[in-house]
């Protein structure tokens, strides 16, 4: 399937499918210089897939983790290199999201690509990012962006990153270029993507045996670059730099709403495990991985999860030995998400989404039960009132799947890994005709 840029250009004005940007929403009210409602609720729910620049792009040689990919010995399974080529091929992914069905596409801009050193900008790359938005608009879907998606220039991670408050105003000028030049296009945007996972990962006894290999990593990486110090956001202190991008966050988001004009709903995206387990145990969890991040600023929550976990009093529980894994070693469990939206729900009073859930299988039969599993579980939600908008399904590739490298499969379309040639599995059909007929057809006024 080709874009053609110029026939789609001819379609920047069109409405989104499904009514999710139509006169008198979005569109309507930027140009009566008046800020939107957050999407979702009377515009038509946001059905959606996702996708991360440094995931999918290929050869973002300027990023953090690039450095670390190349060190000798490399914690990362495979080098991401090429990963799926959508740096090239973004537009037919793009026109490819929408032929399924879609309304809304999630994808991360790279910053590396942007500000390669501190303060030298790439017009080229802004100029591309425009080109991207403006296909999604043209395709008549909704532009969900990310201005971090885990990665950051190699020059931030050296000079300490989030592990220093002196990381926040690079951080916060960045995010207020992006607005700036790409803002009028920006249907939605997110600050961070899960930026709680360190301190969510801070409970998984697999994880503690790893940090001096992690800390090692860091030391190879600052050494390869001439550096003292490096501090990639993905494989930093949690405990140090938490507090940190919480005040970036709420800096961004303000400078962002300065920028716009108040037009572009800015929220962020965590990562949450349904918890189970003695309540005093969730409360502990949850008071350093969830509730700081629900008590920062924002428009609206993105609610990412995959799986459950079993807490104990200061670390999660082992598992029983009889529970579906996936192919990314934690439980098989499409209901968590209802589960998670109901608490985020219990503690947030203003919009939801679901931005990330997914399935890392072989098996994709397994994907389609679990995509239908986890809707049955969000029409519930919907039905008792919670106020969700959206679900974005990760992912619209199998992409490279950070220190697993290429192995997970979360796509709803295959990637060919010697031709990059794209193949839609039956998920992907069938989680488009859903999209298609929305909530009405289950019953459900949304």
């Amino acid at each position: 399937m080709r874009y053609e840029r110029r026939e789609a250009l001819k379609r920047i004005g069109a409405g989104l499918a499904g009514g999710v940007l139509v006169a008198g929403g979005i569109a309507g009210a930027r140009a009566a210089g008046r800020p939107p409602s957050v999407p979702g609720r009377g515009q038509g729910f946001l059905w959606g897939v996702a996708g991360a620049a440094y995931q999918t792009e290929g050869g973002n040689v300027a990023s953090d983790l690039w450095v670390m990919e190349h060190t000798k010995p490399s914690i990362f399974k495979d080098p991401s290199g090429d990963a799926v080529d959508s740096y090239h091929r973004v537009f037919d992914d793009i026109a490819l999201t929408a032929s399924l069905g879609f309304n809304t596409y999630r994808f991360s801009i790279e910053w590396s690509r942007i500000e390669p050193e501190r303060g030298q900008v790439s017009r080229a790359a802004l100029a591309y990012y425009r080109r991207v938005l403006e296909a999604i608009r043209a395709h008549g879907m909704l532009p969900m962006v990310t201005f971090v998606h885990f990665t950051s220039p190699r020059w931030f991670a050296a000079a300490g990153g989030f592990e220093t408050r002196e990381g926040i105003a690079p951080y916060v000028d960045y995010c207020r270029l992006l607005t700036r030049e790409l803002g009028d296009l920006i249907g939605m945007a997110t600050t961070f993507n899960e930026p709680n996972l360190g301190a969510l990962l801070a409970w998984s006894p697999a994880i503690r045996p790893l940090r001096p290999l992690i800390a090692g990593a860091r030391q190879l990486a600052a050494k390869a670059i001439g550096a003292e110090q490096f501090a990639p956001p993905m494989l930093g202190s949690a405990q140090v730099q938490q507090p940190i991008m919480i005040e970036a966050h709420d800096e961004a988001c303000a400078a962002v709403r300065a920028e716009s004009g108040g037009r572009i709903p800015i929220g962020v995206t965590l990562a949450l495990n349904e918890e189970r387990g003695d309540p005093r145990n969730i409360a502990r969890k949850h008071s350093t991985a969830m509730l700081p991040w629900l008590q920062a600023d924002g428009d609206w929550v993105g609610v990412q999860n995959y799986t459950w976990t079993e807490v104990g009093e200061d670390t999660d529980l082992p598992l029983p030995a009889d529970v579906e894994m996936t192919q990314m070693g934690y439980p098989y469990a499409p209901e968590s998400l209802a589960a998670v939206v109901r608490t985020v729900a219990a503690h947030w009073n203003k919009p939801i989404y679901v931005t990330e859930n997914g399935v890392s299988s072989e098996d994709d039969s397994r994907r389609v039960a679990f995509i239908d599993r986890a809707l049955e579980g969000l029409a519930g939600c919907l039905r008792d009132g919670i106020d969700l908008r959206g679900y974005v399904h990760w992912s619209l590739l199998d992409n490279w799947e950070w220190v697993h490298g290429f192995g997970p499969r979360f796509g709803l379309v295959a990637v060919d890994r010697s031709t990059f040639a794209r193949t839609p599995k039956p998920s992907a059909a069938h989680l488009g005709r859903i999209a298609r007929a929305g909530w009405a057809a289950r019953g459900i006024a949304r």
